[in-house]
C-alpha cells in the first residue's frame, strides 16, 4: 500500500510542477501550506516515514477574454490520481444556483475521466471552456423581481474542533465571519469551538469555506434555524464576532498544546443564554 501511495504522491509532485510552469505568476496558484512540497518530496525519497498532509491549493482561472475570473480550490487525497480529487469553484460573477450547476458539471466531467490519470489541468481547461456558458445562463434565467422580497432565515451553528492553534487559520475564521456579517465567537486552543449566527446562506458559506479543503476533526455539533419575522439582529445572541482566549493549563513546548479553562467558557455561554450548548458540545453538564 505504501508503495502505491508513494507512486501517487510522485505523480502529484509532477503535476504541481506542470501547473507552476503553466501558471508562472505566483498569484495564479497558491498552496494552502508552503510545507506541502518538501514534506511530500521527503516522503517520496524515503527521508520521512510518516505520511505528509493532504495537498491543497487554489488555482485562479480566467476565461480567454479575461472578463470572468474564478478560483478552483483543489484538495488531493493521498491516493490521487487513483481516486478523484476534491474540487470546488467559486466566482464573483456567478449566483448561487449557477455555482451549484457549475460544480456539478465539473464533478461530472472529472468522474468521466479514467482514474489513474492526472486531471487537474484538464479541470482547469474545462473551467476555461465552460465558465462563460454559466454566466450566460444567469442572463437567460433572470426574472423580474417579485414585489414581495423573500424573508431571510436566521441560522446559528455550533462547531467543534479538536484544536485551533494556527494563526493563519484563526485569521481566516475571523475574516470570513466578518465578511459574511456573522456574529459569534471562535474559542482558540484545545478544544476549538466556533459559533456563527446570521443569515442561513451566509452561515453555510462560512462552514463550507473554513472546513475546505480537508480540515480533520471538525464537526457541526448543533444548528438552530428560525424564520425571521422582524430583523436578523433581534435574534442574535452575540453582538459581533470575536476570538475568545481564556486561561489555559498545560504547555508542551513548541506545540503550545494547552487546554482551555472550560469553566470560564461555561460562564461565557451563560452570559449569552447558551449554557445548554455545553452538554451538546462535550457530553457533560457544565459548571462554573
Amino acid at each position: 500500500m505504501s508503495a502505491s501511495i508513494r507512486e501517487c504522491l510522485e505523480l502529484q509532485l509532477l503535476e504541481m510542477e506542470m501547473l507552476f510552469s503553466m501558471f508562472p505568476n505566483k498569484e495564479d496558484i497558491i498552496l494552502d501550506d508552503a510545507k506541502f512540497v518538501p514534506s511530500i518530496r521527503n516522503y517520496v525519497e524515503g527521508i520521512q516515514h510518516t505520511l505528509p498532509p493532504f495537498v491543497g491549493y487554489t488555482v485562479f482561472v480566467k476565461t480567454e477574454d479575461e472578463k470572468v475570473k474564478a478560483e478552483m480550490h483543489v484538495s488531493l487525497p493521498h491516493s490521487y490520481p487513483t481516486k478523484e480529487p476534491q474540487l470546488f469553484v467559486r466566482s464573483d460573477s456567478l449566483e448561487k444556483q449557477q455555482h451549484n450547476d457549475l460544480n456539478k458539471g465539473l464533478s461530472s466531467f472529472i468522474s468521466s475521466l479514467d482514474r489513474g490519470d492526472l486531471c487537474i489541468m484538464n479541470a482547469v481547461q474545462w473551467l476555461k471552456d465552460n465558465l462563460p456558458s454559466y454566466i450566460q445562463n444567469i442572463k437567460h434565467n433572470t426574472e423580474p423581481e417579485s414585489d414581495l422580497k423573500r424573508l431571510p432565515t436566521f441560522h446559528r451553528m455550533w462547531i467543534y474542533s479538536h484544536h485551533i492553534y494556527r494563526q493563519e487559520l484563526k485569521k481566516k475564521i475571523l475574516d470570513c465571519a466578518k465578511c459574511l456579517n456573522l456574529s459569534g465567537f471562535c474559542l482558540t486552543g484545545k478544544p476549538g469551538i466556533i459559533c456563527v449566527e446570521g443569515e442561513k446562506d451566509h452561515c453555510e458559506e462560512f462552514w463550507r469555506d473554513i472546513r475546505y479543503p480537508n480540515w480533520k476533526h471538525i464537526s457541526c455539533k448543533h444548528a438552530e434555524t428560525i424564520e425571521v419575522t422582524g430583523t436578523i439582529d433581534n435574534l442574535r445572541l452575540f453582538t459581533s464576532f470575536e476570538e475568545l482566549i481564556f486561561a489555559a493549563h498545560g504547555d508542551y513546548g513548541l506545540r503550545n498544546d494547552y487546554h482551555m479553562d472550560l469553566g470560564q467558557f461555561f460562564d461565557y455561554l451563560k452570559q449569552h443564554q447558551s449554557e445548554h450548548i455545553f452538554q451538546i458540545l462535550f457530553g457533560i453538564e457544565g459548571r462554573s
